[in-house]
């Protein structure tokens, strides 16, 4: 159960509003105990409109809401951090953040690895990755040999454009290997962290 201190903030909380997927930060807001309850009966972000002076919960107008998924306080007990998916952009400017940013994910291993999940959930779909997932995992095993042995012979020579190719395709090729299996990238860290520790 969360308490918060309303009394030391005067009775408004800020509620800092991030995007549980991308991590981006969208918005900030405040909520009074009326705003925060609703928050977590409807698991749609409500706040308490200082301006107005009522509950308003966030695309009731525009459509845009934000359905909550996990909800933290700080130490203090005086702010939360509200993890959402977010239903069109944050702002009613149109942009993904208030804060003038879009709201897209960073490239990086993890994010490729949900774009790989995705297509394995929807095999249906005419990508490489839901082709080669849909052969089964013998074939899946098999590209990614290749793709070691190709990586193998570019390491040989001087031509960084194909090395780093061949290394994008082993790259790629693993996480493929990993849908397959069910198994994912974060479960391959905590085995190489604990061989760190």
């Amino acid at each position: 159960m969360i308490e918060l201190n309303y009394e030391k903030t005067g009775g408004l909380v800020p509620a800092i509003i991030q995007d549980a997927k991308t991590k981006n930060v969208l918005m900030l807001g405040y909520m009074n105990q009326a705003a925060f309850e609703q928050t977590k009966a409807t698991k749609l972000v409500t706040f308490y409109s200082r301006t107005k002076k009522r509950l308003w919960t966030k695309g009731e107008t525009s459509g845009n809401y934000l359905k909550v998924l996990a909800i933290q306080v700080d130490c203090d007990k005086d702010t939360l951090l509200i993890q959402v998916q977010p239903k069109g952009p944050a702002c009613h400017k149109g942009t993904g953040t208030c804060f003038n940013t879009e709201n897209k994910s960073n490239f990086d291993l993890k994010y490729l690895e949900t774009v790989i999940q995705s297509r394995k959930n929807n095999l249906k779909n005419s990508s490489y990755t839901a082709q080669l997932l849909e052969k089964g995992i013998n074939k899946v095993a098999q590209k990614l040999g290749e793709e070691a042995i190709e990586l193998v012979i570019e390491a040989k020579d001087d031509n960084k454009e194909l090395f780093l190719g061949e290394a994008a395709d082993l790259m790629y090729h693993y996480l493929v290997l990993l849908a397959a299996k069910n198994y994912t990238l974060s479960e391959v860290l905590a085995v190489l962290e604990k061989r760190h520790q």
